[in-house]
Formats: C-alpha cells, sequence, structure tokens
C-alpha cells in the first residue's frame, strides 16, 4: 500500500501568509505542516510516499524535505499539480505513481492526536472498495458530512447547510485501484473542480465503502482559526507528554 500526501492549492485562505510560500510548509508549532501528514504515513508502516504539490514555492518542498531520509525513508516522489483542479484532479496525479496498488491519500493540512495504522491494516484485508475515517464535531457544516442509515454510510454531502449527521469526513482516505477510472468519469463542479466527495459517493453508490472513526483530536489547518488551533494542540499534546514522562 502506497501514500499520498495532497499539498498543492493557492492556500488563499491564509493569504497573506501564502503570498510567499506554500500553505503546507507554513510552521504548525515545532514543525512545517507538511510533516505532520507524513509522518502520519510512517507511523501506520507506509514507506513509499507521494507528496503532490503545485504553485510557485514546489521546489521549497524538494529543498525542505529531500528523500525523506529525517522521517525514516529512503525516497520521497514528488509530482506537480497545474492550476486549481480540485483535490480528485491531483489524486488523479498519482495513478502512475500507484501503479495498481491500493492507496491511501492524506490532505496535508490533516493533523491528528492519534494513529491511524489500525484502520489501514483494516483496509489492507478488504478485498476491494474503498475506506474513509470520520469524526463527530460540532460544526459538521463546515465539512464533507456522511449520512447514515443504521451503521451504514448511504452518502455524502458536501459542506451542507443542514447537516444530516455530525459526522465529519476526515482528509484521510484509503482507495483500491479502481479509483483512477472513477476520476476519469467526474465532471466539474460549481466550483470547477473535481470533487473527492464524488469519488467517494462513487464507491459508496457501488457498495464497497467501509469507515472507522478517528480517534483523539484532529483538525485541518487551512483557515487562521484552525492554523492557531492545530498549533494549540500540537503544542498542548506534547506538554502533555512530557509531563508524563
Amino acid at each position: 500500500m502506497k501514500g499520498v500526501v495532497l499539498a498543492g492549492g493557492t492556500g488563499s485562505r491564509l493569504s497573506p501568509l501564502t503570498k510567499i510560500t506554500n500553505k503546507h510548509l507554513l510552521p504548525i508549532y515545532d514543525k512545517p505542516m507538511i510533516f505532520y501528514p507524513i509522518e502520519t504515513l510512517v507511523d501506520a508502516g507506509i514507506t513509499e510516499i507521494l507528496v503532490v504539490t503545485g504553485g510557485k514555492n514546489a521546489g521549497d518542498f524538494l529543498r525542505l524535505l529531500a528523500n525523506g531520509k529525517q522521517f525514516g525513508l529512503r525516497h520521497l516522489n514528488y509530482a506537480y499539480q497545474e492550476g486549481e483542479g480540485g483535490i480528485a484532479e491531483a489524486l488523479a496525479l498519482a495513478e502512475h505513481f500507484a501503479d495498481g496498488e491500493s492507496i491511501i491519500v492524506i490532505l496535508g493540512d490533516n493533523i491528528i492526536e492519534g494513529s491511524i495504522k489500525d484502520a489501514v491494516e483494516a483496509f489492507k484485508k478488504q478485498e476491494h472498495g474503498a475506506k474513509i475515517l470520520l469524526k463527530q464535531v460540532p460544526d459538521a457544516e463546515r465539512f464533507g458530512v456522511a449520512e447514515m442509515e443504521g451503521d451504514k454510510i448511504v452518502g455524502i454531502e458536501e459542506k451542507p447547510r443542514r447537516p444530516k449527521s455530525n459526522f465529519a469526513v476526515t482528509g484521510f482516505y484509503m482507495y483500491d485501484a479502481s479509483v483512477f477510472e472513477k476520476v476519469k468519469t467526474l465532471k466539474p463542479s460549481q466550483r470547477g473542480e473535481l470533487e473527492i466527495t464524488d469519488v467517494n459517493n462513487a464507491y459508496i453508490d457501488e457498495g464497497t465503502m467501509t469507515y472507522s472513526f478517528l480517534e483523539g483530536w484532529w483538525t485541518d489547518a487551512g483557515t487562521f482559526e484552525s492554523l492557531l488551533r492545530a498549533g494549540n494542540l500540537v503544542a498542548d499534546s506534547k506538554k502533555q507528554k512530557v509531563t508524563k514522562a
């Protein structure tokens, strides 16, 4: 199983910070943001990783991450997304890298307290399909929201005004090799982008989507508020570890 970190986009909600650098290179407490998703993958046993980036500062990723030695990796792969075509378009750039294997995709601004190792191991036992990670949140309207019937996901709605549940779809997606064919069938949304929610709903429609619940805290870091929250959460976690030690 291979890992893909999506770290493109303009980061317009974090302007003017992102006028001079990519959002995913901004600091979250004591590390650049991009470190966290890579460390999450490595913790889950994923050693073949592709970083998809874009914009004017893509070269900075290579200078910062190099071949991934600081993460215990022998090699890091890179791909470049031209323009703003959405998450699913960025995912499509990983087809050659995946080479027929299953993949786990992480949005580069998603940061968690715990581990996704158990979810990854569970997905490896699936013969085919996809798995997403859900988190109960008080502000579900900010995210893709899972509509549930009993213990089954029957649909995902993107940023609904009236959420049908409080289970947000976090930025962690596990897919079999059919994901790339699904992406090729997508049509741009009203935003002019290929939406990852449409990919997930395609798996739901064919009855092959599973899910797990994410343990511990989870946050994105795409706004000033969530960037600050992410830094504070990481700082508090480190202080707690020092206290326990």
